[in-house]
């Protein structure tokens, strides 16, 4: 990343100083019970919608609405989307954002990924019996019953998706009891991982099918056709 010059850095300071003034004065001219509040200041930001964004402050990622800050994606996912927002909007390097995405689909193509980095997190909202469509986190749920642990309103269940027959749904196994299961290589990068990197790199011109090339090895371009 390249080191503020001292001009940036005086040119941040003076914008910051006139966004306190204006808001000062904003503020004088609204009722008394209305008042507005700074929030900070936001070098670059990525907007995938006005409820979907991400920006950076003092190098960190503030994030809403993404998969990141979301428990119902796998950590991989979350860690990987934040690596990629923090190469684009801290970094500003491009090429590094694309390379991240690669490092991850080798990972999960080569069976490198440790089970923990592939938990999703689903709460059960009501009796299990009370679910008209099946998913995962019921079947998951229904196995840990089985396995003699009374499950209720409220629980968070853990599970990966593993290899096997069968629709999604029941490939879904309590991570406690995933000892001696292999994960669904293509379930995790086709549903889980591309679906969050699009998010973001469609804004760039990277398809869904561009990146499901990428999982394939077949594109050696990087994003900076795209910047």
């Amino acid at each position: 990343m390249v080191e503020e010059s001292p001009e940036q850095i005086a040119l941040e300071a003076e914008i910051k100083q006139q966004a306190q003034k204006f808001l000062t004065y904003l503020n004088s001219t609204l009722p008394e019970s209305m008042e507005l509040e700074y929030e900070g200041f936001y070098r670059r930001g990525f907007f995938v919608s006005k409820k979907r964004y991400a920006v950076i402050e003092d190098g960190e990622i503030i994030a809403k609405g993404l998969e990141l800050v979301r428990r119902d994606w796998a950590p991989i996912v979350k860690n990987t989307q934040e690596s990629i927002l923090m190469a684009i909007l801290k970094e500003g390097d491009s090429n590094k954002a694309i390379d991240e995405v690669k490092k991850v689909l080798k990972r999960i193509k080569k069976g490198e990924v440790d089970k923990k980095e592939l938990i999703i997190h689903t709460q059960i909202t009501k009796p299990l019996n009370q679910y008209k469509q099946v998913g995962p986190h019921v079947v998951a749920a229904q196995r840990i019953e089985e396995h003699g642990v009374k499950v209720s309103r409220g629980t968070i269940i853990q599970y990966i998706i593993v290899k096997g027959k069968g629709s999604i749904s029941q490939r879904a196994v309590p991570y406690e009891y995933s000892e001696g299961y292999d994960y669904d290589k293509d379930y995790y990068i086709n549903n889980q991982l591309i679906p969050a990197v699009e998010r973001i790199m469609y804004s760039f011109g990277y398809s869904k099918k561009d990146l499901q090339d990428l999982a394939a090895g077949e594109v050696q371009q990087s994003l900076d056709a795209f910047f």
